[in-house]
């Protein structure tokens, strides 16, 4: 028996919340973007009660979500944060290191930012929401190998622009 809509929202709120911020980069928007996924997956609840698996469902609802809101919201500005705050604070390293260490996580941020946006959902997805390749398919409405492509790709267009950062002296040296 599927979930109600309530288990839903409450077993998947917070993940949901976590990919749209890391997608968008904007608490604002991520917040949105979640009470517009939720409810557009109440309107289609009955027609997809069925689905096998409902968070690769919801997460497709919020990929969607967030590639409307990407395109209509083009602030760069709000989305200048670092990919992950919490990784920016490292005890232990000295202000040059710091430095250094918020320089490279500001440089894979944009590197990120940069991707397409498939690419983009698909390392989120993998990376952090910790999906299941076959998860992600799903969540992006592709075939697994798609999916894998899609992470690959992703990881090795972010390498080769940190690699270029770093060979330009982006890292101090």
């Amino acid at each position: 028996m599927p979930p109600d809509f309530d288990t839903l929202v409450t077993a998947h709120s917070a993940a949901l919340h976590a990919y749209l911020w890391r997608l968008l980069r904007d608490p604002a928007d991520a917040e949105d973007c979640l009470q517009e996924t939720f409810l557009r997956a109440y309107r289609a609840f009955d027609r997809a009660a069925g689905h096998p698996d409902p968070r690769a469902w919801l997460y497709r609802i919020a990929t969607n979500v967030a590639r409307t809101a990407h395109k209509r919201r083009a602030r760069a500005a709000a989305r200048s944060a670092p990919l992950d705050p919490e990784l920016a604070a490292a005890p232990g390293l000295g202000p040059a290191e710091q430095a250094d260490r918020r320089a490279l996580l500001a440089a894979v941020a944009s590197a990120v930012e940069a991707l397409p946006h498939q690419q983009r959902a698909a390392l989120m997805l993998r990376r952090y929401q910790d999906l299941s390749y076959a998860e992600v398919a799903a969540a992006l409405n592709c075939s697994e190998a798609a999916a894998r492509a899609n992470v690959y790709q992703a990881l090795r267009r972010v390498r080769m622009e940190v690699r270029g950062w770093r060979s330009e002296g982006g890292d101090g040296r």
